[in-house]
C-alpha cells in the first residue's frame, strides 16, 4: 500500500500513524489504540511505561517479567506474590538446586574480620561500627580515654607517649617541660623539687 503523504510506522502494528493520533516512546511512534501493554493490554502513559528493547510494558508487568524474583520482591509492602505470570506468557525460570562447596579458602570479607585489629587498652577485637582511630591505632570508643585521668578523648585533645594516650593537660604535667616559665597558665611557676 503507498505512503500517501502519510506519517510514520505504528511500533505495534506497523501501519502509518497520523500526526492526530500519534504517540511518541522512546524513539519510535504508535497509534494511541496501540500504546498498552505488551502482556495485559492495558493503556499506558508516561507514568506507567515501561520500554525494555522493542517492546513495552506497565510497570507490573515488567517487574514480573524482567524484574528481581524471591522472598521480599512481592507487589506491595510485607508481601509476597505468588503469581508466576503464566497467564501474561512468562515462563518460570528453573533454578538449578544448591550445592555447598568444599572449598577451604575464606573470602577476603571473612579474612579480614577473623583478623581484625586489636585495642591497646584491652586487647579485644575493634571492629568498624566501634572503631576510632588514634596516634595509629584502632581503639573503643569506651578505651579511647586519658590513661591518667579517664577523661574521654577526641582525635584533637590527645597526646600519645610510648603506646598510651593522654588528654594535654595530664601529657604537659606528667611528661612536658618542667621549671621557670613552664606552669600551667600565664605568669604561672611550677614548684619542682
Amino acid at each position: 500500500m503507498p505512503n500517501f503523504g502519510g506519517g510514520n510506522k505504528c511500533g505495534v502494528c506497523q501501519k502509518i500513524v497520523y500526526f492526530a493520533e500519534e504517540v511518541q516512546c522512546d524513539g519510535k511512534y504508535f497509534h494511541k489504540s496501540c500504546f498498552c501493554c505488551m502482556a495485559c493490554k492495558k493503556n499506558l502513559d508516561s507514568t506507567t511505561l515501561t520500554v525494555h528493547g522493542d517492546e513495552i510494558y506497565c510497570k507490573s508487568c515488567y517487574g514480573k517479567k524482567y524484574g528481581p524474583k524471591g522472598y521480599g520482591y512481592g507487589q506491595g509492602s510485607g508481601t509476597l506474590s505468588m503469581d508466576t505470570g503464566a497467564s501474561l506468557g512468562i515462563k518460570a525460570v528453573q533454578t538449578a538446586p544448591h550445592c555447598p562447596t568444599t572449598n577451604v579458602n575464606d573470602s577476603k570479607f571473612a579474612q579480614k574480620f577473623a583478623s581484625s585489629e586489636k585495642c591497646p587498652r584491652c586487647g579485644q577485637s575493634v571492629y568498624a561500627a566501634e572503631k576510632i582511630i588514634g596516634a595509629g591505632k584502632s581503639w573503643h570508643k569506651a578505651c579511647f580515654r586519658c590513661a591518667k585521668c579517664g577523661k574521654g578523648l577526641e582525635s584533637t585533645t590527645l597526646a600519645d607517649k610510648d603506646g598510651e594516650i593522654y588528654c594535654k593537660a595530664c601529657y604537659s604535667k606528667n611528661f612536658g617541660p618542667k621549671g621557670f616559665g613552664f606552669g600551667q597558665g600565664a605568669g604561672a611557676l611550677a614548684n619542682t623539687q
